[in-house]
């Protein structure tokens, strides 16, 4: 068996921890420096991947913007774009969202497998169906993308997907950019759920870079000995 990937998180959130507000318009966390900053980052990574609920709450493309970075990564003899992942329990999923439908790359889809044959009825050709166990296991998601050849993954969403991988121990580095405003609304997503985390007061993550991007900080923790590999 492979080698599982780096796997560094994604997230951007407002100052008191949360990913969105209650509305139905999606909120602007970032920047335009931010949003060149991430997009170098996918750039330089095999894989990008989601839960089931941001594709159904934002309909992501995650694809690499710069024209500059999608060449450098054909002159690599890699796709223009990222390996695209999502993790779903029910796949209750619309083959004709943008995560489906844009970009060239292969589309992964890792859910229950007692889901798996309704799963490849719903999606046909536009994804491949990979059993994650009942429920799925993000350990399972992440050895099977290391057998896949995926060598550096990028988790960008959401919450379930960051207190997952989290929970698990599976993330090297957590990248976490801080809007300068508050949300306050109790029933709009938070960065993280309920669960017993491994850094807590007697094992603090190592803040390994601060940097502002106009007005947005970005937070750089390494989360393993692996933090910066590749």
């Amino acid at each position: 068996m492979a080698e599982r990937p780096y796997i560094l998180l994604s997230c951007g959130m407002s100052i008191d921890g949360y990913l969105d507000d209650a509305t139905e318009e999606r909120l602007l966390l970032s920047n335009d420096a931010d949003f060149d900053r991430v997009d170098a980052v996918r750039a330089g990574c095999d894989a990008i991947l989601v839960g089931a609920g941001t594709i159904r709450q934002d309909n992501p493309r995650l694809l690499v913007r710069s024209a500059a970075r999608r060449a450098d990564r054909v002159a690599r003899g890699e796709d223009p774009d990222p390996v695209k992942v999502t993790v779903t329990s029910s796949c209750r999923l619309d083959p004709e969202a943008s995560f489906f439908t844009t970009g060239a790359a292969d589309k992964l889809v890792y859910c229950a497998t007692s889901t798996v044959d309704d799963a490849r009825k719903l999606l046909g050709d536009h994804a491949t169906v990979i059993a994650g166990g009942d429920p799925v296991d993000v350990r399972v998601v992440a050895g099977d993308l290391g057998d896949r050849g995926v060598r550096r993954l990028m988790v960008e969403g959401g919450g379930h997907m960051h207190t997952q991988f989290l929970t698990a121990g599976l993330a090297d580095e957590l990248q976490l950019v801080v809007a300068p405003f508050f949300v306050g609304d109790s029933r709009a997503p938070r960065f993280v759920h309920d669960g017993v985390f491994p850094w807590g007061p007697d094992n603090r993550a190592r803040l390994a870079e601060v940097r502002r991007l106009g007005d947005v900080v970005l937070l750089r923790y390494a989360l393993s000995e692996r933090f910066g590999d590749g």
